[in-house]
């Protein structure tokens, strides 16, 4: 840490503590959240262990790996499969909850009682695009595996609660086998933690070899426009497959042509490159842009403050933008100067690895509507109307090909989202009906899972992001005393209150779409991320994209992936420069 670092962390802190960062003007504000940045990365990272064995070294390292191992070369298992997650909380704070604590109140309660969506309330400053790229991305960054092992746990339902599969059941998490035994449980990563497009490409060579056409160095879309159906089985199905619908099925056709579109550019300027290698590459652009896109335009467009804007732009650009730094480049290596990309990697003194905290903040299907209606992409004609349970998995690909990939887009560039806010979760995923028959409550699994893996409860959790500490559920809720009413009568003791449900009651700062305690694990983990991976600093050059790769993603935008491959949005994004806010109605 600089010689100045610790007075600025402390002035940053105190400002933080005594106005808030949101309050601060913009420039004030913005160098609030970096030196905040610096105070959790040297106390907010913490390691849980040595990391699996390496496999065999890989052909060629220029290219990512599969299961994302040899991402860091002097430790080759870090962030990849089967390897733990970290932590953001000191491990003595983490030790997961056991009956009768675990289920104190009981998960379905705090569902019913509190999260029920009553009447759905809008976030009109995006659109439901921005809810299916959540999804999206959250398959690539984040998975645990059930327990098949040991007895499931049984959630308490009221003597009141018509549950049409009684008792509800659900499996426990797997915990990790080589974990100390002295110390807290800890849990292992079902995908890469990797920032490396995995919902696309997989992470097993199975699944990777299936998605590939062997050609060109592209993967399978059918004459219809679509992945084959023959991609997905029954049996994937029964996994995190099993949550898939029409917001996805939109995002992974969209990005599966874009990669075969990188393909060509490539093709065109390396005409002796092998399938395998420009299959190799193409994955490297496409997952770097995606990145971009959720740095620089989905997060400004959910958290749409000023201060965040310019912050998350700096992520990627430096605080000198966009525009000097394509004119003079990385003139200092220094990241918020001139952005991460490019920069030198720091782990900042802990294994890279994603959080348990991370995986519990994002926990936002309040975004997910219940009702969609679908119009046409040429004049605004309403072509029907689903519910959610009408888009599901089995659903999806009928859907697509009975409205229109271009219409759907359309639909869902038009449509808002849900606030993620108390008494608005998704009605049908209270009741979700699983393709492999099972009926699960996710809002009572997403409390249980938050305290099943040892993340602190809402106001423990606040304390240690170092955040000023609330005294009452008024406090916490900004004087809106119906809430603070009813967390009260379902809690009682504020120190009872579930982290999720702590981020929904708080008041958000202007242009959030979700807390500002969410949002400090979100200050430590995006930029982490990016700064862990050499693919995106120090490997981050023409040597390993090809100079036609970097400037694939440093030119383009969401918008411009859309209209790439779905001309006739034109007239709906005329005028729209963030493809996750509204779009305009078209005429007829």
């Amino acid at each position: 840490m600089g010689l100045f670092s610790r007075p600025l962390i402390a002035l940053a802190s105190r400002l933080d503590r005594k106005y808030g960062w949101d309050r601060l003007s913009t420039w004030p504000g913005l160098l609030t959240i970096v030196y905040l940045r610096k105070r959790l990365r040297a106390e907010n990272l913490h390691d849980t262990g040595p990391v699996k064995l390496a496999p065999p070294e890989p052909p060629d390292l220029s290219v990512r790996t599969v299961d994302g191992s040899y991402n860091d070369l002097a430790q080759p298992s870090m962030g990849s499969v089967g390897t733990r997650f970290g932590r953001n909380m000191p491990l003595g704070r983490t030790y997961p909850e056991e009956p009768p604590e675990l289920l104190d109140p009981s998960p379905r309660l705090v569902s019913r009682e509190l999260l029920t969506r009553e009447t759905f309330i809008p976030v009109t400053s995006v659109n439901v695009l921005a809810a299916a790229w959540l999804q999206f991305e959250v398959h690539d960054w984040f998975s645990h595996e059930p327990d098949e092992e040991v007895p499931p746990i049984d959630i308490p339902l009221a003597a009141d609660d018509r549950w049409e599969k009684p008792p509800m059941l659900v499996k426990p998490t797997r915990r990790d086998a080589s974990g100390d035994a002295a110390g807290p449980a800890t849990f292992t990563t079902y995908d890469s933690h990797w920032w490396d497009g995995s919902q696309i490409y997989g992470k097993d060579e199975a699944f990777a070899n299936r998605a590939r056409a062997h050609e060109d160095g592209k993967l399978r879309i059918d004459r219809e426009g679509l992945p084959p159906a023959d991609l997905v089985t029954e049996e994937d199905l029964e996994g995190v497959a099993g949550n898939f619908w029409v917001g996805l099925g939109l995002l992974h056709t969209l990005f599966m042509l874009e990669h075969n579109a990188i393909c060509d550019a490539l093709r065109r300027e390396h005409s002796e490159w092998s399938d395998d290698k420009l299959y190799a590459k193409a994955r490297l652009v496409n997952a770097a842009l995606m990145a971009k896109i959720h740095t620089v335009e989905w997060t400004p467009a959910i958290i749409a403050h000023p201060t965040t804007v310019k912050g998350m732009n700096a992520n990627w650009y430096g605080l000198v933008g966009k525009r000097w730094k394509k004119r003079v480049g990385r003139f200092v290596n220094n990241e918020v100067l001139t952005g991460i990309p490019g920069s030198a990697t720091d782990h900042h003194g802990v294994p890279y690895s994603l959080t348990e905290e991370f995986v519990a903040v994002y926990r936002m299907h309040p975004l997910v509507p219940d009702d969609y209606t679908f119009r046409s992409a040429a004049n605004d004609e309403v072509l029907g109307e689903r519910t959610f349970r009408e888009l599901g998995a089995r659903e999806t690909r009928g859907v697509l090909l009975d409205l229109g990939m271009a219409n759907s887009f359309y639909s869902f560039g038009r449509a808002h989202p849900g606030l993620i806010t108390l008494h608005n979760y998704p009605r049908f995923l209270q009741e979700f009906r699983r393709p492999d028959g099972e009926i699960v409550d996710l809002a009572a699994v997403d409390i249980l899972r938050i305290r099943e893996r040892g993340v602190p409860r809402y106001r423990e959790f606040r304390e240690l992001l170092h955040r000023r500490p609330v005294n009452s559920f008024e406090e916490l809720t900004g004087g809106d005393t119906k809430a603070a009413q009813e967390l009260r009568e379902v809690y009682g003791d504020l120190d009872r209150l579930d982290l999720m449900l702590g981020l929904y009651a708080e008041p958000r700062p202007d242009g959030f779409g979700f807390s500002d305690t969410a949002f400090r694990i979100f200050v430590l983990m995006a930029s982490r991320r990016l700064k862990s991976d050499r693919f995106f600093t120090s490997d981050y050059t023409p040597e390993t994209y090809t100079q036609a790769g970097l400037d694939w993603i440093e030119e383009t935008t969401m918008r411009d992936v859309l209209l790439r491959h779905y001309p006739e949005l034109s007239p709906a994004l005329q005028g729209v420069h963030n493809a996750f806010q509204p779009w305009a109605r078209v005429s007829a």
